[in-house]
């Protein structure tokens, strides 16, 4: 399957509402700088080093107390799973994810991070320092539903999401071949007003 986007209409590569054309559009632009077809899986990992972000092992963090260590290292996929430094003198920023929460969830994770960057967020106060002056974000509610909404966009195009549907094509299906979690599909289709096509699969499985 591939996507000619000229052949496309603005209905079939943008979500129903105001937002999510928003949050679409950026995603677009994102894929589109590096060439990637709305039809294939997109590797953050790949376009974090192009952004000039270094993933890094919690492990390589000195200073963690016993007790820091094992939030940070939860396999709850609903705890702490990432985390961007502020820019280091050489430029580069140094991304920390959850090494025990899966391949997938670690990818929407560094999406995530990714996007925080492009969008330009930048925090009014830092957090405090967990060694070596290392120093990250704060939390910003409004920036991080940005930088998700976005980034999931980036990883789940709403054209080939909408496609895929059509096709009958089941939501474990379609998490495999964009390389992430079926919960994020789930939240794609439903923040995309999808939930019709789904449905209607899901009745006829």
């Amino acid at each position: 399957m591939k996507f000619d986007l000229s052949q496309l209409t603005e209905q079939e590569i943008l979500p129903p509402t105001a937002k999510r054309k928003i949050y679409e559009r950026v995603a677009l632009k994102i894929r589109e700088f590096v060439g990637s077809p709305l039809n294939l899986p997109l590797d953050p990992w790949k376009l974090a080093e192009r952004m000039h972000l270094k993933v890094v092992d919690i492990d390589q963090i000195s200073g963690l107390s016993p007790e820091a260590r094992k939030v940070l290292l939860n396999d709850d996929s609903r705890g702490w799973s990432g985390a961007t430094t502020m820019p280091l003198p050489n430029g580069w920023r140094l991304v920390f994810l959850n090494k025990n929460q899966s391949r997938e969830r670690q990818a929407a994770t560094l999406m995530e991070e990714v996007c925080h960057v492009i969008l330009g967020h930048s925090p009014t106060q830092l957090m405090p320092s967990v060694g070596e002056g290392t120093r990250f974000r704060n939390f910003n509610q409004a920036q991080e539903e940005a930088a998700f909404a976005v980034g999931a966009a980036t990883l789940i195009p709403y054209a080939s999401l909408k496609f895929f549907l059509k096709q009958e094509i089941r939501t474990d299906q379609i998490a495999r071949h964009f390389r992430v979690s079926r919960d994020l599909v789930i939240y794609r289709i439903k923040v995309c007003r999808l939930w019709q096509e789904y449905k209607h699969l899901a009745q006829s499985a």
